[in-house]
């Protein structure tokens, strides 16, 4: 008996009649939490498109939570595959019903996402069937054991095509796992700019400030480092307030932020949201977004901020450069330095001119290079030449 079965709760949302009819792909993902990653959330999304483009997608994901919005309210069929282990004889049992899904379902492209599924997904793939794989790279190893590193470098050669979300991430892709550079491309994450309704920032030198930054409660990205420039910034505006929406994933680190946060005396000027259920709203109502992070593949939340027309501090790692513009969209300041994450913030406070004319500035990149549009006719045009080559 199969172990794969179908969990999506409500029927996907079918555009086309003739959908079932359209080239087969399937997304891989390692787990589809309770809270949802930028990386997952780029998944439902690509399933989602994918049919305007041609294409049809399913996806499969080795753990679920049964309170994953994904689920309830599925873009695409969604099936659950457990795995705990890849390397035992449920692994291999496992495999062979990879194996038959695979075949019974015609896929003819594996898209996957994160190391279980790029490293197991992957070679099954590739070993027991004819479907062509593209892994999607989305960071800079900030998650990798030595094991995964080892087995990236042994199964370079595997993948038809790497996705990588930023430059920076090919590069690593092609230095650090020795992938030929060729299958390597960079396809930055998309969001749909409609949605926004967007109307350009005019310059407030009046009122209260906010400062706000967006992601889940994660030591990597970087709240603490936040919150000692924000003790700097307090002492100089004490009218300026700072906001982060995310969820706590990380409870003791959050505990660690709330010390800090006593310490300083900051209670009264740093609020945590939770997860924002209208995040266009909250970005609407802040003057400067900041990203903090230790380390960022590409951050979503840096492109959401530009569509919202907001000036962007970030640190300098990763994709961010790509994104942010230095002292033209916002400002890059180095990873772990308080200070300098202070002076930036103070600079936009002093010259809220320059901070509207930078937010605006970031609108416009944002629509030249960050749409779902852009996105997805890079994807589309890559699994063309994939599924057409003999």
């Amino acid at each position: 008996m199969s172990r794969i079965i179908s969990i999506s709760l409500d029927e996907p949302n079918r555009k086309l009649d003739n959908i079932s009819e359209l080239p087969h792909i399937l997304l891989v993902l390692d787990q589809l939490p309770k809270i949802l990653g930028g990386g997952e959330r780029i998944a439902l999304k690509i399933a989602e498109l994918l049919p305007e483009y041609g294409y049809r997608a399913s996806i499969l994901t080795f753990a679920s939570h049964p309170e994953c919005a994904a689920i309830k309210s599925p873009p695409c069929p969604i099936y659950l595959l457990p795995l705990q282990c890849t390397y035992n004889i449920n692994s291999f049992l496992s495999a062979l019903d990879l194996r038959s899904f695979l075949c019974e379902q015609n896929i003819q492209l594996v898209q996957t996402f994160f190391e279980s599924s790029d490293l197991w997904a992957g070679f099954i793939t590739k070993a027991i069937s004819s479907a062509k794989l593209i892994w999607s790279r989305r960071d800079m190893g900030i998650l990798r054991a030595s094991k995964h590193r080892f087995a990236y470098r042994i199964m370079a050669g595997m993948p038809d095509a790497v996705f990588a979300v930023s430059e920076q991430v090919r590069r690593y892709s092609i230095d650090e796992d020795g992938i030929d550079p060729e299958r390597v491309q960079t396809i930055y994450n998309g969001i749909d700019l409609s949605d926004w309704d967007t109307i350009y920032r005019p310059c407030q030198t009046q009122g209260k400030k906010i400062v706000t930054s967006v992601g889940n409660i994660r030591r990597v990205k970087g709240y603490d480092v936040l919150i000692h420039a924000a003790a700097s910034v307090v002492a100089q505006f004490p009218d300026v307030s700072f906001s982060i929406a995310g969820d706590v994933l990380e409870p003791d680190y959050f505990m660690e932020l709330q010390a800090i946060i006593q310490n300083f005396n900051l209670t009264d000027h740093i609020h945590f949201l939770g997860g924002v259920t209208d995040l266009k709203q909250h970005l609407r109502e802040a003057d400067i977004f900041v990203l903090p992070s230790r380390s960022e593949g590409f951050s979503n939340a840096i492109v959401e901020a530009m569509a919202a027309s907001l000036p962007v501090i970030a640190t300098n790692v990763g994709g961010n450069s790509e994104a942010v513009k230095d002292e033209i969209t916002g400002l890059l300041v180095p990873p772990n330095e308080p200070t300098s994450l202070a002076t930036a913030i103070i600079r936009l406070l002093i010259n809220p001119e320059q901070a509207a004319a930078m937010g605006n500035a970031g609108n416009l990149l944002a629509a030249e290079l960050f749409t779902s549009e852009a996105m997805m006719t890079c994807i589309a045009s890559t699994y063309n030449k994939l599924l057409t080559v003999i």
